[in-house]
């Protein structure tokens, strides 16, 4: 009877300490909140200095969690970036952008959706997916709520068809998304289930169509131009940047002489992402589980906005490149401290992190590492150097940069009768408006050589690990710093 008495006694502690252990790992497993708009730039933040925008939202995002002031895109273009934000990988092992081709099945299996949904996760997806997969297309019936769409989506949210349901109350479509994502919470709480929710919006992205409800925002106004706005501040940087669509888009979109309307209509595009991420937030609260939801926002790219007298994104400028990021975490002990990072991350960071909130082991094939480090102490750094790639658009803009906190390096290939191989290396935290090449400067010649030697370990990585397909090996020769132009 004893012996009966202690093997009951044994198992209600076993199964006590079952239930104690699996209600802790729903407690620490957040829902995770993903966030991004569509050629976004990090002057266009409040809380990244700029007081002439309204961002009320996203500013209290940032004081609530971690401002990332060396945010970037590991290339500046939708389809690669948000394939790279998908998988954790650089785009040569993504294998997918625009003139390129698909995703393969196989690599969107490690996507961070597939593995989440895997785990237990309610999936949900809204906006511009932006890249396809072999046999899938879209992918839509690989989330359990899907309100994306092909190509660039629309403005007009009754010509979103996974999205029309919206259209009466929301007949522009970026507060649609808003309620697409309150619609999420509300179903994943009557489930009881921990989500990801995944929002991509179209704004601020041209062709420019503001909701105007919003008109009155920046009426008016006026805005300051940077210092480093106009051709006149861009005669330093390389030819091959002036071949493609960004350098004649300076004139043909207005920033040369329209400069303030079409500003404001950028600003104003962006005021309704904010709102929108104000209405996801609210229901967080009302629902209850605020405190265990992490949100992540960012953009898939930046844009010139008449820096350097460019428009559009694409190349390797600050502007086009570096894009906000504010992730705030409430369980982690720096949410609520306004506190900022100044390392390294990158938009291959993405699905390390949301992997490893979940709990989930990262891939070995990922790129990125986890951001949550950052969270608990943002004075910490997460990477040496990282690469910024362009193999998209017209040729000579194609090109391989390697970035550290400090500097950029950029080598630009292309070379015809006219036009010869030239290097670019900026001192980001003395020169921030890339004002100053150094790479002919004799005083930089260590930095140069120092830059020179990361650029071509990022090389070697391409080389060994692009994709066979989708035409991808050949940058290992164009960008090869040691070929001439004359050979490739």
């Amino acid at each position: 009877m004893k012996l009966k008495v202690n093997v009951i006694v044994l198992f209600a502690v076993i199964l006590f300490a079952g239930c104690a252990g699996a209600e802790s790992r729903t407690v620490t497993r957040p829902n995770i909140i993903y966030l991004m708009a569509d050629d976004q730039n990090f002057g266009s933040v409040g809380c990244y200095g700029n007081p002439e925008v309204k961002t009320p939202n996203m500013d209290k995002l940032g004081s609530d969690g971690v401002i990332f002031d060396r945010h970037y895109n590991t290339t500046s273009i939708c389809a690669a970036s948000r394939g790279s934000v998908m998988t954790g990988m650089y785009e040569y092992k993504t294998g997918t952008n625009f003139d390129h081709g698909n995703m393969k099945p196989q690599i969107w299996a490690k996507s961070y959706p597939m593995l989440l949904r895997e785990a237990g996760y309610l999936t949900a997806f809204a906006g511009k997916f932006g890249f396809g997969v072999d046999g899938k297309g879209l992918c839509e019936n690989d989330f359990d709520v899907w309100g994306g769409g092909p190509g660039q989506t629309t403005y007009q949210t009754a010509r979103n068809k996974s999205m029309a349901k919206y259209a009466k109350e929301y007949p522009h479509s970026t507060l649609s998304y808003g309620a697409f994502g309150q619609d999420v919470i509300r179903e994943a709480v009557k489930q009881n289930k921990q989500f990801c929710l995944s929002i991509s919006f179209k704004a601020p992205h041209k062709p420019a169509s503001p909701d105007p409800q919003f008109n009155h925002i920046y009426k008016g106004k006026t805005f300051t131009k940077p210092a480093n706005y106009g051709r006149e501040n861009g005669e330093h940087l390389s030819e091959q940047s002036k071949q493609g669509r960004q350098y004649e888009r300076f004139t043909s979109w207005g920033y040369d002489k329209e400069y303030d309307q079409v500003m404001a209509t950028y600003y104003q595009q962006i005021y309704a992402i904010d709102v929108a991420l104000g209405m996801i937030r609210d229901e967080l609260e009302a629902q209850g589980v605020a405190d265990n939801t992490v949100i992540i926002y960012t953009s898939d790219n930046g844009f010139l906005c008449g820096a350097h007298g460019y428009g559009s994104k694409v190349l390797p400028m600050e502007e086009s490149s570096r894009v906000p990021l504010m992730i705030y975490d409430p369980r982690s002990p720096s949410a609520g401290k306004k506190l900022r990072s100044t390392a390294l991350t990158g938009n291959i960071d993405f699905a390390p992190t949301i992997l490893e909130l979940a709990g989930l082991p990262i891939p070995e094939n990922m790129d990125g590492v986890s951001l949550l480090p950052l969270l608990k102490d943002p004075s910490v750094d997460v990477r040496e150097q990282m690469a910024f790639i362009n193999v998209w658009g017209t040729v000579p803009t194609q090109s391989l940069t390697v970035l550290t906190k400090n500097m950029k390096y950029t080598y630009w290939w292309y070379g015809n009768d006219t036009m010869e191989p030239v290097e670019d290396l900026f001192h980001l935290v003395k020169d921030p408006l890339e004002m100053t090449n150094l790479a002919g400067d004799p005083k930089a010649a260590d930095a140069l050589n120092m830059m020179r030697d990361r650029y071509d370990t990022e090389l070697k990585k391409w080389k060994e690990q692009a994709v066979s397909y989708n035409n991808y090996t050949k940058y290992g020769k164009l960008f090869d710093r040691t070929i001439p132009w004359q050979e490739k």
